[in-house]
């Protein structure tokens, strides 16, 4: 098949996504796929050669990479040549209605809020993963954490806060600690911070206010960091997550070495099953198609609380659905192919 991976974008995951982008491409080829590899933001504005000649160009060894920090999304949109306010560079579009499939490689706002799916549902373009609306649900970390509530599924107390620099004296005084800060509709852990204190809390809501939109604080859990994939509406093995230092940051995520990641998590099989059925009832009630991946704390009693849903989940070379594949006798080729076959089946089905 021809199939386009769309990377990059105007996010401060685009970093994260341009490492899954190689990837997947180098994998799509190795299976005998011809594949172009596209930033949803640059397009075609730095290549001269025809659109045609994407599908058999190398692939960019610097996006490998990621970075220790976020990028400057100024200064991403100050190299753009192409001054226009559409989120798709110049050629994106057209390259994509050539081929047979959109691989979304899109991590992060832009690209996984369901804005690029619905676009390319009205085009008639299959693209991987779920739907437009079930990926902007998820996106939403308070309408994720309702619907779950409202399942009987255990999820941290939160809440909503859109405030201004004025609001936040009081608020550090007012919200209970230890609580996280998190952007509501973020991800790669891009501005999360932990608050045990007044001033810590202080901190991380003046550093969330760059994000422009709503944030959601929700009471700090004790526990064990465990996630757990789906694929094709199964369970893959859980994941325990134990940064050498910290929490479970950017950096954390993304630099080799820098968390140990255990798959199979070392629990028992009770709770292996819990967290398994949990992460796919999620999935199926935030109406996910192929694959994702929830992310939860496991308390000092064995309790799973959910923390949010990935509908992209990373497929970097330390990220962690790729490695749960792996668990099961999965390789990364054969994963990226089975995401793009069973994502085709999903689009013929209307899901």
């Amino acid at each position: 098949m021809k199939i386009v991976v769309i990377a990059g974008g105007l996010s401060p995951e685009r970093n994260v996504s341009l490492s899954s982008g190689v990837m997947i491409a180098e994998a799509l080829r190795s299976r005998g796929h011809r594949t172009a590899l596209v930033d949803l933001y640059f397009g075609l504005e730095d290549w001269s050669g025809a659109p045609e000649d994407l599908y058999e160009a190398p692939l960019p060894e610097a996006w490998r990479r990621v970075d220790h920090a976020a990028p400057d999304l100024s200064e991403v949109k100050a190299r753009r040549r192409w001054q226009s306010e559409s989120q798709f560079g110049p050629g994106v579009l057209e390259l994509c209605a050539g081929a047979d499939a959109a691989f979304l490689a899109l991590h992060g706002a832009c690209g996984e809020d369901g804005r690029v799916q619905a676009a390319l549902d009205l085009m008639g373009i299959p693209y991987t993963g779920s739907g437009h609306l079930a990926s902007a649900i998820a996106m939403d970390k308070d309408l994720t954490k309702r619907l779950a509530a409202q399942a009987g599924i255990a999820t941290s107390p939160w809440r909503i806060l859109t405030y201004t620099r004025s609001d936040i004296p009081a608020l550090s005084q007012e919200l209970e600690l230890p609580c996280v800060v998190k952007p509501m509709d973020g991800g790669s852990s891009i501005g999360v911070a932990i608050a045990h204190t007044p001033q810590e809390l202080s901190d991380a809501l003046e550093q969330d206010l760059a994000f422009g939109g709503p944030v959601l604080v929700e009471r700090y859990l004790q526990g064990r960091e465990i996630q757990v994939g789906v694929l094709e509406d199964r369970a893959l093995p859980s994941i325990e997550i134990i940064p050498k230092q910290g929490f479970y940051d950017y950096e954390n995520k993304y630099q080799p070495g820098a968390a140990e990641e255990v798959c199979p998590a070392p629990v028992d099989p009770e709770l292996e099953r819990r967290l398994g059925e949990t992460a796919l009832a999620v999935h199926r009630l935030l109406g996910l198609a192929v694959y994702s991946r929830t992310d939860f704390i496991v308390d000092g009693e064995g309790t799973p609380w959910l923390l949010e849903s990935n509908t992209l989940p990373g497929m970097t070379p330390t990220s962690l659905l790729p490695q749960e594949a792996a668990a099961v006798g999965i390789g990364y080729p054969e994963l990226c192919e089975r995401i793009l076959t069973a994502s085709l089946e999903a689009r013929r089905a209307g899901r």
